[in-house]
């Protein structure tokens, strides 16, 4: 009997099954609800950020066209794996072509990196602007912004570009199930026919190098600004900075905690539901949580979107103003 995940000229797989979340189909439409709801949520608050950073001309500053970009790779990033997740859940069969997973395990990964340079170039950017207000004007300008950002996203898509090409050249005649609901490495390689240790620990490598590193950088950027709100006078500053601050930590720690947990120990270690539930954090929750943590504690960002919703309401088509 012919595996239908097979190709019918040779013994290599030509489509995968994502396993996702086995349940019985009660729990399968309730999962699918409950994290329908979440992307379209997702979506909504991101498309709100950008749009206000669009027509608030008080906006278009460093700090928020890096948000605003920031929430622009939010909206794709989510979109590269939760679409098809969602109609993994209505499907019985629940399959991806070879070619349509790795192309959806190098797009994921590469935003998820794009995302670690943002992060830090947001970092950056706060730690110039309150250690150094005198340079910033003349060092952050919008042009050096927008060349900040467009280097995020080329470092982000280049970075692994490797551990992609080294992964899809092994051999996969064996079993096509994933147990995921994306094509993440860590099961990839277990399903390859002939398991290689050192492609697994070149992909421990990069995303340990990827990972420390901006993690350092952007801890080493908060230090400064904590040391310099320290400094400030006003009470009422420092707890504005301070809870600023306290935001960001929070999303960092979310984020950076549950990649740190999937990707810098070797992927075959960790248990299929720890693997499951670590991606959900950082693939779902985070960019979830992002518009609410970096944007709604702003009072500058949520007049924007008071604005933004005034505009919405009445049916008017013009720049927002004072």
């Amino acid at each position: 009997m012919k595996n239908p995940g097979r190709n019918n000229n040779s013994d290599s797989v030509s489509e995968f099954i994502l396993l996702g979340f086995p349940c019985t189909w009660k729990i399968q439409i309730l999962l699918f609800s409950l994290f329908f709801v979440i992307y379209v949520l997702t979506l909504i608050g991101n498309l709100c950020i950008i749009c206000a950073v669009r027509w608030d001309h008080h906006l278009h500053t460093p700090m928020y066209i890096l948000l605003a970009s920031f929430s622009f790779l939010e909206i794709w990033y989510v979109t590269s794996t939760i679409p098809n997740m969602l109609a993994n859940f209505l499907s019985e069969t629940n399959t991806i072509s070879f070619s349509g997973c790795f192309l959806q395990f190098y797009f994921f990964f590469s935003m998820g990196c794009t995302e670690t340079f943002f992060l830090s170039a947001m970092a950056f950017d706060r730690c110039l602007a309150i250690c150094r207000p005198l340079h910033y004007p003349t060092v952050m300008t919008v042009q050096c912004c927008m060349r900040i950002g467009a280097c995020c996203w080329a470092c982000g898509f280049s970075y692994f570009l490797l551990p992609v090409y080294l992964i899809s050249q092994l051999p996969f005649c064996g079993p096509n199930t994933i147990d995921h609901f994306l094509c993440d490495p860590g099961p990839l390689i277990k399903l390859s026919c002939v398991p290689d240790p050192t492609i697994e620990i070149t992909c421990s490598i990069f995303n340990s190098v990827l990972i420390f590193s901006t993690l350092l950088f952007i801890t080493g950027s908060y230090t400064q600004v904590i040391r310099a709100v320290l400094r400030v006078p006003s009470a009422e500053g420092r707890h504005k900075a301070f809870s600023t601050c306290g935001s960001h930590l929070v999303v960092l720690s979310l984020f950076y905690g549950s990649i740190m947990v999937m990707y810098v120990s070797p992927t075959a270690d960790n248990p299929s539901g720890i693997q499951k539930i670590m991606t959900l954090f950082y693939s779902m929750l985070t960019p979830f949580f992002n518009p609410l943590i970096y944007s709604l504690r702003n009072k500058e960002m949520k007049e924007a979107l008071r604005k933004l919703l005034r505009i919405m309401r009445f049916g008017q088509r013009q720049p927002l103003k004072n």
